[in-house]
């Protein structure tokens, strides 16, 4: 059950930050889109490990922990307060939030 809410809650915060950057329209939208790409490699990286990180899990969750609190202390970090007014951004960082929480729980090799 909780592989499977990390396949949701990642899959929901890489499309996020895949559509809001499509188009590299400047440097902070490639940023995002680069951000998403991240969560597709991770995702990939912890549910479906290749060879060369097998046995690795454990490392492979603490990585995406971390990436996914940078992420979500990064968007504050840029935006501060004003953050706190976007719908889609409060509504990524719940999702991010619950993703680190489901990575926490999930401590199975």
């Amino acid at each position: 059950m909780t592989r499977t809410l990390i396949l949701i809650f990642g899959l929901i915060t890489a499309v996020i930050h895949l559509a809001i950057g499509w188009g590299f329209e400047n440097p902070l939208t490639t940023i995002l889109f680069l951000n998403g790409l991240g969560y597709l490699v991770l995702l990939y990286a912890y549910l479906k490990p290749p060879a060369f990180l097998a046995g690795q899990r454990n490392l492979v969750r603490w990585v995406f922990i971390l990436y996914t609190l940078v992420t979500l202390v990064g968007y504050f970090v840029i935006w501060g307060a004003e953050g706190l007014q976007s719908f889609v951004g409060m509504i990524t960082k719940v999702d991010e939030a619950a993703l680190i929480v489901a990575l926490w729980l999930d401590k199975t090799e």
